[in-house]
């Protein structure tokens, strides 16, 4: 294709805003097509009650890959990042908790106080976790190789990765054979006694997915994302304004470099001609006329509501079909007429260090059982009366999101199936609100009487709202059959497709790891060199 051809985003999420900047800086037109009024996908930033705004969806950041970041200057486009420290506040009902900080000798320094054997074990576990994500790196960075028919640039992508792999000795090597399909739960084990402190790093692997801890393969998902943050609990990096400050600087830098953005731009069909991308229709009926189509949007929106699946070929249509692709998690907002209190803090912190200690992320889930029991229920067709969450108070940070004084918290609730066994979501929405008020309670009691207001937001939501097919934020499980080489499908995750000029660049292609930007970046690679 020349050089200045058109290329039609569907979607305006930040995997598509990073890769439309890079067509746009490659020479390409890229226009990008949003249906909301705002772009971000699942990372904007609502009012979701008078004067109280939140990160509606996601609440924290990846981060931002390096050369992501270093690429589109975000912090020129009015975007500031936050990074609290410490990362994590995790309380138990016994009245113990930890604090996760950057520095990995403070924290063990608390957690000695718990276990001094877990203490000393946990800055050669930090250390540990960080050389071998070094490797997971390497993966997420690369396009997933032809089975078939591997490139020379295959090849040596594979090479790199060896050596990386080989770096790790003998004994990481045979750490890494052994972790990858392993359940988290017994990961965390073998490492550390303290059930707190093994619940809150074994989230990680279970965080979005159909997994519990004793999952098979969950450990796999915990080292893809230490991938972009090797930190033993992961990151809590925000903006301030909340996310959708991040997506607007992503989708300025994306317009400076001489992409499109419309909103309010509904994609309702694409127009597909002798087996190659023709078009796309909107809403409104204006159609587009297009040289290729990027999907920034879930594989099985794509393919199935978006074009006749009987253009396509019938192997493919049915792996696209299998992907699992239910989701697991809800959200509520609530806005707060004062700071919530929680006792166990007092024991961790001064007076003066509450607000710190409570301004990144609270891990709300204190033992691995926990973790699994909130999870059985989601088997069931059930959302837990006990559920994980995490939690964060991002006007601590950042007042400007409520009025004075006021506070917003923002919940992701797992485990919550997008079909239940018993009545809709609409009929349990206000059950969900209240059991997440209840759990939060049992570890700051005066947390229902600062409720002012809230914001459920369940899986049918994510679905009709924010265009997650099944609810499922990532685009599709997370889970060891469903990532690399086979993710979205078999035979198909190098960003193409078997419709000649359309692409994928979102969550459902590799890696897929949440709020990073590898997606759109690695899917912009392959699309410029194949344009080309």
């Amino acid at each position: 294709m020349p050089i200045g051809q058109r290329v039609a985003f569907i979607g305006g999420g930040h995997n598509a805003l990073i890769a439309a900047f890079y067509l746009a800086k490659g020479g390409f037109k890229p226009v990008v097509l949003e249906r909301r009024e705002i772009v971000g996908g699942g990372s904007v930033t609502e009012e979701f009650h008078p004067g109280y705004r939140a990160s509606t969806l996601a609440h924290t950041l990846g981060p931002l890959r390096p050369d992501v970041a270093r690429d589109l200057k975000v912090e020129n486009f009015n975007c500031e990042i936050l990074r609290p420290d410490p990362r994590v506040f995790a309380p138990a009902l016994n009245g113990e908790s930890l604090l996760f900080y950057d520095d990995h000798a403070k924290t063990a320094g608390g957690i000695a106080r718990l276990s001094a054997k877990d203490g000393a074990k946990y800055t050669q576990f930090a250390a540990a976790l960080e050389k071998i994500s070094s490797v997971f790196a390497q993966l997420s960075n690369i396009t997933p190789p032809s089975i078939d028919k591997p490139s020379p640039e295959d090849l040596w992508n594979l090479l790199k990765t060896g050596r990386g792999v080989r770096s790790l000795g003998r004994h990481g090597i045979f750490d890494l054979l052994r972790w990858g399909p392993m359940a988290v739960a017994d990961f965390v084990a073998e490492f550390f006694e303290t059930e707190l402190l093994r619940a809150v790093i074994a989230a990680r692997g279970i965080f979005g997915t159909a997994l519990g801890p004793w999952s098979a393969g969950s450990t796999a998902v915990l080292l893809l994302r230490a991938a972009a943050d090797a930190h033993p609990v992961g990151s809590a990096t925000f903006s301030r304004g909340g996310l959708g400050t991040l997506t607007h600087a992503l989708a300025e830098a994306a317009k400076q470099a001489g992409a499109e953005i419309r909103t309010n731009a509904e994609v309702l069909h694409i127009r597909i001609k002798n087996g190659a991308v023709a078009g796309v229709v909107l809403a409104d009926g204006d159609e587009i006329a297009v040289e290729a189509i990027v999907s920034g949007v879930d594989p099985k929106r794509t393919f199935f509501q978006l074009m006749d699946p009987s253009q396509l070929d019938p192997t493919f249509a049915s792996r696209i079909r299998n992907i699992r692709a239910n989701g697991t998690v809800a959200k509520v907002n609530f806005a707060l007429n004062e700071l919530p209190s929680f006792p166990s803090l007092a024991g961790a912190v001064g007076a003066d260090g509450f607000r710190q200690a409570l301004s990144g992320r609270i891990h709300i889930g204190p033992e691995i059982d926990y973790l699994e029991r909130a999870f059985d229920a989601s088997k069931y067709g059930e959302f837990s009366d006990a559920p994980y969450l995490d939690l964060t108070i991002p006007t601590l940070l950042d007042p400007s999101l409520a009025p004075e004084g006021k506070h917003v918290l923002s919940a992701y609730v797992q485990f919550a199936p997008y079909k239940l066994k018993n009545g809709n979501w609409d009929a349990r929405r206000k059950d969900l609100g209240e059991t997440v008020i209840k759990t939060i309670a049992a570890y700051s009691p005066n947390f229902a009487e600062r409720v002012g207001a809230s914001q459920v937001i369940t899986p049918q939501d994510l679905e009709t709202t924010y265009g997650f097919t099944g609810g499922q934020i990532f685009h599709g499980e997370l889970a060891l059959d469903q990532l690399f080489t086979m993710r979205p499908v078999l035979d198909w995750a190098r960003y193409k497709t078997p419709i000649h000029g359309l692409f994928l660049c979102g969550s459902g292609t590799h890696p897929g790891n949440g709020l990073t930007g590898a997606s759109g970046a690695n899917a912009a690679r392959e699309i410029i060199r194949e344009l080309r």
